[in-house]
């Protein structure tokens, strides 16, 4: 949808300052007079030849003879020719400023819109290389690839790829990125489609590379505490898989994630307090560049200080700088022993300071989760879980330990602290079915907010889902002060937090109308600048994708996001992967596509 707007006429040596025109205009007119002086003079001498002179005699020859027509063209060229050489040798020897930017970084207002080529040829050497059953147009591959429900950001009518491929090996998606830079045509990846920020929105149309036939895994090493996973595979069978080997992957999102978007985000979950984000979880990529080239970023072992940090390069860049095709994961000795802990209090405040002081006291908790009182209200609705819980601010944690006596220990040290910050109600659990049952309300928050959305707001109930983090000293003001807000303007919504690295989310509903929508974007907006106040972050997990992209530049500043792009213009120099995520490429990009 930005390409009409991107491809206006507009003169380039018209936008240049007064010195790179003068160059740019004597470069061009010495070529010019280059070309046309020989034009004209082989015309002249054979088009219109003159006649033949009359034969002469010895002594009647002229003393000093014209010089030869082709002599004349002869030394023109070769004129033109060092004079066009002198000019090249000295714009690569002091390259004007325009052509060579000698800066670290890319501002925005330094670069011209992105030109992309016409897709018909790129699909059809895709099809060719591919064949038919790697290959779809159907309007219902085209619209999946484009939206989902749940994002804040959703696609406009003509933002759809103009095709969706469905490569199965690294070299299948090496070929199709070469064919793709050949011909200037933008490139979105896609594997669970569980994006919460317009991660995939086809921007530029182009072509949608479809991961979801790289589910392997490809090697566990028991051993060695790692494994060895395509793109696709998803956290939850991942999950199944080592269990069976008393091992554990620390990032559980939410349902339906698959690691290569995992990595894109570098989201984390309810084990983050624990385990870490995928930052600290991925210890090695296999990543295809813009012009197919295939790099692996770093052998197996936990830790080198070998070269620069390519891994981490790719964690967090949302497909922008190439396609991740095989990824190295850290595993975890699963806890032996492990209870489940819910705890209910008065209020949000007593809640976020027992966090703190259990954080604060070194209690590593596995998993330390706040839902404030409307989520329980939701999660009591839903008929999702059979118990029945208190509708106020709660806490629910996972407490382990090597031995059932060193859960039981932490457990108790952890009801102290609650107790000391007025808690209401304190349980855990111990069997399997009990802990299935008590976490189960913190997986079904997001499904149970929908559906009291459906029944109480509007059949087409629209959620606006959306995180910060900020540290653990701010979170209990962070979460009030954007609850009072919401509360104030009439918004059903509901709060979850990772809250043991300060991460929370709001989840707002609305309907579905242009007001509504626009009233809850100012009220996020109010959110993420708080937590920028706060010294926080725009997003814990969800990550930036095309809902986020200027509030990033609130956090990090324009030269932060003109370092991004310079790196990102290096990489993909014809700006093809996943146009317009993460920061904006296109100077001309209409005004009222910006948030």
């Amino acid at each position: 949808m930005f390409a009409k707007n991107a491809m206006k006429p507009v003169s380039r040596l018209a936008s240049l300052k007064k010195p790179q025109q003068q160059l740019l205009s004597t470069t061009l007119k010495v070529r010019y007079n280059s070309t046309q002086s020989t034009h004209n003079q082989a015309r002249t001498t054979i088009r219109h030849p003159p006649p033949p002179p009359p034969p002469v005699t010895e002594s009647a020859k002229p003393e000093n003879p014209g010089t030869p027509a082709w002599k004349t063209i002869l030394l023109f060229l070769t004129g033109s020719i060092i004079g066009a050489s002198y000019v090249s040798y000295k714009v690569a020897k002091d390259p004007p400023p325009f052509l060579f930017p000698k800066t670290s970084t890319t501002p925005l207002t330094d670069v011209l819109s992105p030109k992309y080529g016409d897709p018909s040829q790129a699909i059809d050497e895709l099809t060719a290389l591919l064949g038919p059953t790697k290959v779809s147009k159907s309007q219902v591959d085209l619209d999946h690839h484009s939206d989902t429900y749940w994002s804040t950001h959703h696609a406009t009518a003509d933002q759809r790829p103009d095709i969706v491929v469905f490569p199965e090996t690294t070299e299948e998606v090496s070929q199709v990125l070469k064919i793709c830079h050949a011909h200037k045509v933008p490139v979105v990846p896609f594997t669970g489609g569980t994006s919460l920020e317009g991660h995939f929105t086809p921007t530029r149309k182009g072509i949608c590379v479809d991961l979801t036939r790289m589910h392997k895994i490809i090697a566990l090493h028991k051993e060695d505490l790692d494994v060895v996973v395509q793109p696709a595979v998803g956290w939850e069978d991942l999950r199944d898989v080592l269990d069976d080997h008393g091992l554990l992957f620390g990032p559980d999102p939410g349902p339906g994630a698959c690691i290569g978007g995992m990595i894109g985000t570098s989201c984390s979950g309810t084990n983050a307090a624990r385990y870490g984000t995928m930052r600290e979880n991925v210890l090695g990529l296999t990543v295809v560049l813009a012009d197919g080239t295939i790099v692996k970023t770093k052998q197996r072992p936990r830790k080198s200080s070998a070269g620069y940090n390519l891994t981490g390069l790719f964690i967090g860049s949302e497909g922008t700088l190439g396609i991740v095709t095989e990824a190295t994961l850290k595993l975890n000795v699963k806890p032996k022993f492990e209870n489940v802990v819910v705890v209910s209090f008065k209020t949000l405040s007593d809640a976020a300071n027992t966090v703190a002081e259990i954080v604060q006291q070194g209690i590593a908790a596995n998993a330390l989760e706040l839902l404030d009182d409307n989520m329980m209200k939701f999660v009591n609705e839903s008929g999702e879980v059979t118990a029945k819980y208190e509708e106020t601010p709660t806490l629910m944690l996972k407490l382990g330990g090597n031995s059932k006596e060193a859960a039981k220990l932490t457990t108790n040290t952890v009801k102290e602290i609650c107790q000391r910050h007025k808690s209401n109600s304190f349980r855990f659990a111990e069997t399997e079915e009990q802990k299935f049952e008590l976490w189960n309300a913190r997986k079904s928050a997001l499904w149970s907010t929908i559906g009291h959305g459906k029944r109480v707001v509007d059949p087409d109930v629209q959620v606006w889902t959306t995180d910060v983090a900020v540290p653990m000293s701010q979170l209990a003001k962070s979460i009030e002060q954007t609850k009072a807000e919401l509360q104030a303007a009439g918004f059903e919504h509901s709060f979850v937090g990772h809250v043991g690295d300060g991460n929370y989310h709001a989840l707002i509903l609305f309907k579905n109308d242009p007001e509504q929508h626009n009233a809850v974007k100012k009220l996020v907006q109010s959110m993420v600048d708080r937590a920028i106040a706060d010294e926080g972050t725009v997003t814990g997990e969800h990550g930036v994708g095309y809902g986020k992209r200027d509030y990033l530049i609130s956090e990090s500043g324009e030269d932060a996001i003109s370092l991004m792009r310079k790196l990102k213009f290096a990489l993909d120099p014809n700006r093809i992967m996943n146009p317009d995520k993460v920061f904006r490429i296109d100077p001309n990009e209409p005004e009222e596509e910006r948030h």
